[in-house]
């Protein structure tokens, strides 16, 4: 299973793994104006853009952009269910890790036992338990919990139908067991990115900078599309990243 990746610009490398829904082209289109000093590499994982079909599973996932594309140092960059597959991914190569940034991490499994997310986590599963052959149905649910601030577009572009399918048979992402101790202790520095407009977020980005060591940041203004804030979101990142090399 060879994951398609687009790559712009020129310079150090940076990888970035988009979440549920949009492909990497897609979800990071308001981040090309760093093209012009970094090479910009966004992997679609299985199930999206033109990768090949695939189950969404962050173990999956993480193994092929650790092999594919962390194929050379690089600073790596995830958002929401992607932030999850970068973390891991991030663990299984730590010498090709530059850097980690992770943004809006559903990872519940990380405060497992507070009441706030425990709630949500289930939210969610109930969403993924069900009938999801319907994208507009989908979305009136899912926009919501995942605090995605935009109308669902009428007709439904291809591009999110086929991320709604690719939803079908998704692990959850509380499942997932992230190796934060080893995270904390690889060496490259890492920050956790939230949008301030979710207390689970907060919640779990908070635990995630504390057993990690990591630099705690908000960027407000467009919900859980963190990235699609543009500028700010781009010169917060260029920063820490800049900080590194």
């Amino acid at each position: 299973m060879r994951l398609h990746v687009h790559q712009w610009g020129s310079g150090p490398r940076v990888v970035l793994v988009h979440g549920v829904l949009l492909g990497g082209r897609e979800a990071w289109r308001a981040q090309r104006p760093l093209a012009e000093r970094w090479t910009l590499l966004a992997p679609d994982r299985l199930g999206h853009g033109k990768s090949p079909e695939g189950v969404q599973d962050f173990e999956v996932d993480a193994e092929l952009i650790a092999e594919q594309v962390l194929d050379e140092p690089a600073h790596l960059v995830g958002l929401s269910y992607g932030a999850i597959v970068a973390m891991l991914a991030a663990a299984r190569r730590p010498e090709m890790v530059r850097t980690l940034t992770v943004v809006e991490p559903p990872a519940a499994g990380v405060i497992r036992g507070h009441e706030v997310v425990d709630a949500w986590d289930a939210e969610l599963r109930q969403l993924l338990a069900g009938s999801l052959e319907d994208p507009r149905e989908v979305f009136k649910v899912f926009f919501p919990l995942a605090g995605v601030p935009l109308p669902i577009p009428d007709p439904v572009p291809e591009t999110l139908r086929r991320g709604a399918r690719a939803m079908t048979g998704m692990r959850p992402p509380g499942d997932a067991e992230l190796p934060l101790d080893a995270l904390a202790s690889a060496g490259f520095p890492m920050l956790v990115i939230t949008g301030g407009h979710r207390r689970e977020y907060e919640i779990i980005a908070d635990a995630i900078a504390d057993r990690t060591g990591a630099v705690r940041d908000r960027v407000t203004g467009m919900g859980h599309l963190v990235p699609d804030v543009g500028e700010p979101f781009n010169a917060r990142l260029e920063s820490f990243l800049n900080h590194a090399e």
